[in-house]
């Protein structure tokens, strides 16, 4: 008795399409693993490179409109404008989400539109317009710096001069030298490293200092 031939049963695909970093056509939820150019996998020599370029594409495609994201005006004074506004926005940041920040923003550069018109307040007017943020030592360091800075007539625009101001630590030098003067500098925090980890499969525990002190 003959054997029955198998049956083969073939089934209709539909291509899949790989999903290109640069493509109009992602998704608004895709993960920032999925917008890593392959150069990442390359070896050290690319992947900062690539990394870079990857990120920078995912802030084009999903950054959010905020006041304190704003083009510096050409010259000196322009560039000191824009530092001061990146060192409100980040120390109001520290351990406050975004919605909360905007308007209490909006408010301090309503009143105190630069370093030097903010060296001028008492503390008892700037915890006045601290109050519902809460850690008022935040409030109290950027008085102090404003006024250490306004002292001495320059607004610093490095990391290492900026660690010299009161209450300015690395991630809040790196963060006012990078974007308002052009600074190439390292800023860590626990987003970063998350980030990295992830992109590079880094089991070590993100919340750990140790692991924070590697990315540095």
């Amino acid at each position: 008795m003959a054997k029955s031939p198998k049956c083969m049963v073939t089934t209709s695909r539909r291509p899949t399409r790989k999903l290109q970093a640069g493509s109009a056509t992602r998704p608004s939820s895709a993960d920032i693993e999925d917008l890593a150019t392959p150069g990442v996998l390359a070896g050290p020599a690319l992947a900062a490179a690539a990394v870079r370029l990857g990120l920078l594409r995912w802030y084009d495609t999903h950054r959010r409109d905020l006041p304190w994201r704003f083009s510096a005006t050409p010259g000196p004074e322009g560039r000191e404008k824009r530092a001061y506004a990146v060192w409100v926005s980040e120390v109001m940041l520290q351990q406050t989400r975004v919605p909360v920040v905007v308007d209490y923003y909006s408010r301090w550069m309503a009143r105190w539109p630069t370093v030097e018109t903010l060296a001028t307040a008492t503390q008892e007017e700037v915890n006045e317009m601290w109050a519902g943020l809460g850690y008022y030592r935040r409030a109290r360091f950027l008085l102090e710096g404003a006024k250490q800075i306004a002292e001495k007539g320059e607004f610093p625009s490095t990391a290492s001069t900026l660690r010299q101001v009161r209450g300015i630590g690395d991630y809040t030098a790196g963060a006012i030298a990078s974007i308002a003067f052009n600074e190439v500098t390292p800023l860590v925090d626990g987003n970063v490293v998350r980030v990295i980890s992830r992109i590079f499969a880094i089991a070590d525990n993100p919340k750990e200092s140790s692991t924070v002190k590697k990315f540095w």
